[in-house]
């Protein structure tokens, strides 16, 4: 409430110009509503304050708590003003389903937040809508395909890299350390791999620079006053949080314009290194035929691969951290896990193949991303039209929130939502079972789509992980003692944490031959 009260300063004690257009603002959206209840019912909600709508009600900090208790009180389908900004909350398995896979047009558009505004400009692919959009996405999954995603090559990149994480796992000797660059930089080397042609050295300062302030964006665009900025952007020259989130961006598509100007120099059309060799032909054929029309530019080169580069790092190195602590924190299921592996696999490399023989092992990877929950209320999507869904109407242009985490906890779908419960995804007899409600990359036409990626990524490198390393608290901390409680962020990692990870029975790393 303090920082709403102090945030929302400059409005109380503004000009007079400002007051009367702020009044304007608030009678246009009270008649757009009375005009909206003519066209039917719309969704229930919590009564909003003036300016401020529910936002007492709502921790800024963890909002999606809040809104999964809403949803108890006003059903699955409800009203919640962010300031003055109206959304309208899907809650619980069915009703998201319906709305992102049986209403895909309607709900398939990006709500663009003053900060992803600043940010992407309306280019890329996670904040961009309409034809720029459809062709970005179309061509980064083609283009990943092509160079492997779901297939052999892309589980030679991962396994390859797998050992270089080993190795540093490995050069800590059993003492605690903090697994989030290692495990950033790993799996961030998966898609430059895929996106420049090559992988890059953990010491590069270049490629940790990138990472780390990737990470650092993240995490900052979830905070509180940045959820403010984006209610209220002409506060921006307070907010300390949106000058550093937008320096971290310049000075990363900077680093991307530089990389892909080097791969410029030797392109060669004869040898396509990677989905940005790809970008650059494309670019190249536009500039000769002076396509004017083109989606294929500069900007968005650089935000496409921005985007990919950030999202293709930071849920599957978060989740996969999430692994390793609930596996320090649980060290029954542990031993599971390791004695699945040991039995069916042995002490050589895992493979892909594999997984279709370690059902328990499968079943704690879906588990960890189901309780890990890591992005509680997706990305906002926004209505193309006027849509009657639930016997409800909304309105076009109305931001919607899909709460994936009343989704994946939804209690009418799985036995102990609120515990790490492997059984989940197992049958009486152990063997694997999908579930319809696990949907942690969402769905519809927004469905993430390095999901077949991420999923190789997390079999891949837990496996190998666990098969050569014991995970454990430090010395003088129990397993009772490690927090599960999330970071505050635009996605849910741990809190700050340290990890033993301590070799199994003699087993070393040789990055070169294997283990």
């Amino acid at each position: 409430m303090a920082l709403v009260a102090e945030l929302l300063q400059p409005v109380i004690t503004g000009t007079l110009l400002g007051l009367v257009m702020m009044i304007l603002l608030i009678i246009y959206l009270l008649s757009s509503d009375a005009r909206s209840q003519k066209e039917g019912k719309e969704p229930p909600g919590p009564k909003p304050l003036p300016l401020l709508g529910n936002l007492l009600s709502i921790d800024l900090k963890r909002p999606y708590l809040s809104l999964c208790a809403m949803s108890k009180q006003y059903g699955s389908v409800f009203t919640v003003y962010f300031g003055l900004k109206k959304m309208v909350v899907l809650a619980g398995y069915q009703t998201v389903k319906q709305a992102l896979v049986n209403y895909a047009e309607e709900f398939g558009a990006r709500d663009i937040t003053p900060l992803w505004n600043d940010f992407n400009e309306g280019h890329g692919i996670l904040f961009a809508n309409g034809d720029s959009w459809k062709e970005m996405r179309r061509f980064a999954i083609s283009t990943l395909r092509d160079f492997g995603m779901g297939k052999k090559k892309s589980e030679e990149k991962i396994i390859k890299e797998t050992k270089y994480l080993s190795k540093v796992f490995e050069e800590f000797k059993g003492k605690p350390f903090d697994t989030t660059q290692p495990v950033n930089y790993a799996v961030s080397n998966i898609i430059s791999a895929i996106v420049y042609g090559s992988r890059f050295e953990y010491s590069d300062p270049q490629f940790t620079a990138m990472v780390n302030r990737a990470n650092e964006n993240i995490r900052l665009s979830g905070s509180p006053s940045l959820q403010i900025y984006n209610l209220l952007p002409w506060l921006h020259p307070l907010i300390k949080n949106w000058k550093l989130i937008i320096k971290n961006r310049n000075r990363n598509i900077k680093e991307i314009k530089k990389l892909a100007d080097n791969l410029r120099e030797t392109l060669n059309v004869q040898d396509i290194r990677g989905l940005v060799d790809c970008f650059l032909l494309r670019l190249k054929t536009a500039e000769e035929s002076r396509d004017t029309n083109t989606h294929y530019h500069e900007k968005n080169l650089h935000n496409t691969v921005a985007n990919l580069f950030a999202a293709g790092t930071d849920t599957t190195s978060t989740t996969l951290r999430w692994a390793l602590l609930l596996m320090a924190k649980y060290p029954q299921i542990q031993d599971r896990v390791q004695e699945e592996i040991d039995r069916v696999v042995g002490g050589r490399p895992l493979v892909l193949d594999d997984r279709k023989n370690l059902p328990y092992t499968d079943a704690v990877i879906h588990e960890t991303q189901r309780l890990a929950n890591i992005a509680p209320m997706s990305i906002p999507h926004v209505t193309n039209c006027d849509v009657h869904f639930q016997g409800f109407f909304i309105k076009k242009g109305t931001t919607v929130i899909p709460l994936l985490a009343s989704v994946l906890k939804d209690e009418r779908e799985w036995e102990s939502p609120h515990t790490f419960n492997p059984a989940h995804f197992l049958d009486e007899q152990g063997r694997f079972v999908k579930r319809d409600a696990f949907m942690p990359f969402s769905a519809g036409r927004r469905v993430c789509l390095g999901e077949s990626l991420a999923r190789m990524e997390l079999f891949l490198f837990f496996t190998s992980l666990l098969q050569q390393f014991r995970f454990t608290p430090p010395p003088g901390v129990s397993e009772e003692q490690l927090d599960l409680t999330a970071a505050v962020g635009f996605t849910l990692s741990p809190t700050p944490h340290e990890l033993c990870a301590v070799v199994r029975n003699g087993q070393h790393t040789n990055v070169e031959s294997g283990y």
